[in-house]
């Protein structure tokens, strides 16, 4: 079991849907929270919220995770401040969507940095430290897309391969040094990434409405999945679902996803 008790806890991307609900979350567990995202003033007004709300807030620091320097940075924070995190919550992440021709360079590498690199990045640095402790929990948030391909998602579904991938593995790289390796896979859910930014559409595409959950019960799901050690957390019904389909009934996948990209097209 891994005690979110006083527990620092480290977590990229505070800003966004799933992370003012960890914020909120981890904090009414009793974690003391380190907090990061890119937009300074949004994090500086999340922090005061945070801490008016009843929560422990160790301090708040800005960093471009799109960029090796961002991930430096926050090690070098940490380590003005004396801290090695006790769970790192690799949440920061960014979405795009259209056919991989018609998506600009920029863009897709952009999301590989953050959504990929930027968690391999914050893993070795902050890594050592939790070895030479000896105790630690590392939360890489997937998605259902690190499962299954989808339409339009290409650089999307790799970077979340890619996590999945890398965590799988750091588990058995870690499973003598008393660090846990926890990657979570939600499917749609209520937060801006839905509102990425699509290329190649004559009209944007939407996800509807009964497909999309709620990203408090997601975070709650997180949560209980870190308490309990798990190596994978599937944090909704339509997850755990495709999943199973996933690994016992592959060919039953291609017709979901056909269906789904008719229901997502525009009317």
């Amino acid at each position: 079991m891994t005690d979110i008790n006083q527990s620092t806890v480290l977590i990229t991307g505070a800003t966004g849907g799933f992370g003012r609900h960890m914020v909120s979350q981890f904090g009414a567990s009793g974690g003391r929270l380190l907090l990061t995202d890119v937009d300074a003033g949004a994090l500086a007004t999340l922090a005061d919220e945070a801490r008016a709300a009843g929560n422990e807030v160790i301090d708040a620091m800005p960093a471009d995770l799109s960029r090796d320097s961002g991930s430096r940075s926050l090690h070098r924070w940490l380590g003005e401040l004396g801290i090695v995190p006790d769970i790192l919550v690799n949440n920061a992440g960014l979405g795009v969507a259209g056919r991989h021709d018609h998506v600009p360079a920029d863009r897709w590498e952009g999301l590989l940095q953050v959504n990929l690199l930027a968690p391999m990045r914050l893993c070795h640095l902050f890594l050592p430290a939790m070895i030479k402790r000896g105790s630690g929990h590392v939360v890489n948030v997937s998605s259902l897309a690190g499962w299954v391909g989808s339409p339009g998602l290409s650089a999307y579904c790799a970077s979340k391969f890619g996590l999945r991938g890398f965590a799988e593995a750091l588990r058995y790289d870690l499973r003598d040094a008393g660090i846990r390796v926890s990657t979570v896979y939600p499917s749609f859910s209520r937060t801006p990434i839905l509102d990425s930014e699509q290329f190649g559409y004559d009209e944007r595409r939407r996800v509807p409405d009964h497909m999309v959950t709620d990203p408090a019960d997601v975070v709650a799901a997180i949560v209980r999945g870190v308490r309990r050690n798990r190596p994978h957390i599937f944090p909704d019904r339509v997850a755990l679902t495709t999943h199973y389909l996933q690994r016992f009934l592959p060919g039953v996948i291609p017709l979901l996803q056909s269906r789904l990209d008719r229901v997502t097209q525009p009317a």
